[in-house]
């Protein structure tokens, strides 16, 4: 009997410091899953889709050439137009040359009823190389992509660091201005149809 008597004590002095490890262990085991449990990352809603534009760059030094350039897409026809104009600024990518100074900046751009307001830096008027013909690639270099890509703004108004009454050596920028298709490359050719609005994703 004494041995079945060491058989109780010893389980009841066990089964105590099982129980803890049981439940020291359990502790431990979920806190390791929470460690590695992999966090679900936040949804969010990316905008997708590219547009279209046509920027107006200069061939052989006397006339205009469009080139299409792939933009991400955008609702606000402002915010749209400047990202444009800045695309504009960046230069061609193919062998077309810049028909505005290479320091030019872009301050602003505001839309006012049918018309757009562009804003350059000071460079545009200082570094404009002499002669008319430089000027009326470079003006309409600007007007020409407004208008042909944005088919609800029928002018674009030049400001210079926000004179509005600009006048260089042989243009008046002082009234918006119309696009002029006829300083496109081919002579005589039809201009191409303009791109979809950006509402579209076009």
């Amino acid at each position: 009997m004494p041995s079945v008597r060491r058989k109780r004590v010893n389980i009841g002095l066990v089964l105590p410091f099982l129980v803890i490890a049981l439940a020291f262990g359990g502790m431990l085991w979920r806190k390791y899953q929470t460690s590695y449990k992999i966090p679900t990352a936040p949804q969010t809603r990316q905008q997708s889709g590219t547009r279209t534009v046509v920027l107006f760059f200069v061939a052989d030094g006397t006339r205009l050439v469009r080139e299409a350039r792939e933009l991400e897409s955008c609702n606000d026809t402002g915010a749209c137009i400047k990202s444009t104009l800045a695309a504009l600024l960046s230069g061609p990518l193919g062998d077309y040359d810049e028909a505005l100074p290479e320091n030019t900046g872009l301050n602003s751009v505001r839309i006012e009823g049918g018309t757009a307001v562009v804003d350059l830096s000071r460079e545009f008027a200082a570094d404009l190389p002499s002669g008319s013909s430089a000027e009326m690639l470079a003006v309409y270099s600007i007007v020409d992509t407004v208008c042909a890509n944005y088919p609800q703004i029928s002018r674009v108004k030049l400001t210079v660091e926000g004179n509005g009454s600009t006048v260089l050596n042989h243009l008046d920028l002082s009234a918006p201005l119309a696009p002029d298709y006829s300083l496109e490359q081919a002579s005589g050719q039809a201009p191409a149809a303009a791109p979809s609005t950006p509402k579209k994703g076009k």
